[in-house]
């Protein structure tokens, strides 16, 4: 129960914390990379709308009480919160992103600045929907990874 709910702190998807889990034991953390990664495979659409409600749009505040505002927070650091332009140039391009896929923008930040993000945005605005459901699931999958690793001390 307690990897259960470690894994669902790394992505709110219980199906896939659940097929994670069936792997055990694993012998290093490359291991259940390997598995979170392959069992991000499978998520439904279900899942996947669910996993990307814990998530904030990039550059919003995290809210506590719907996202895991500690993690959200730390992997947003690279986006400073003083730039005004670009948090009008990231608020636009989520707002295109949601109207024309339906869904919340999702990107591993950790690593990365707000003008690298909004250039990803700008870029999956033009994917097809087959490409951006793909490009969603491995960015929720690397954020994971990201946050299984912190959660076992290692550093990415």
């Amino acid at each position: 129960q307690r990897a259960r709910a470690l894994l669902l702190t790394c992505l709110d998807a219980p199906m896939w914390a659940d097929r994670v889990v069936a792997g055990r034991p694993y012998e290093t953390l490359g291991e259940v990379e390997a598995a979170m990664v392959a069992a991000s495979a499978t998520l439904s659409d279900e899942e996947l709308e669910q996993a990307l409600a814990r998530h904030p749009r990039i550059g919003e505040r995290a809210d506590a009480e719907r996202h895991d505002a500690a993690h959200s927070t730390r992997e947003q650091a690279g986006v400073d919160p003083e730039d005004a332009d670009l948090a009008r140039r990231l608020a636009d391009g989520n707002r295109a992103y949601e109207e024309r896929f339906g869904r919340v923008f999702i990107i591993r930040a950790a690593g990365r600045d707000g003008h690298e993000i909004l250039q990803h945005l700008e870029q999956r605005l033009g994917n097809t929907d087959e490409l951006k459901r793909a490009a969603t699931i491995d960015q929720l999958t690397q954020i994971a990874v990201l946050r299984m690793e912190q959660l076992m001390g290692e550093e990415p």
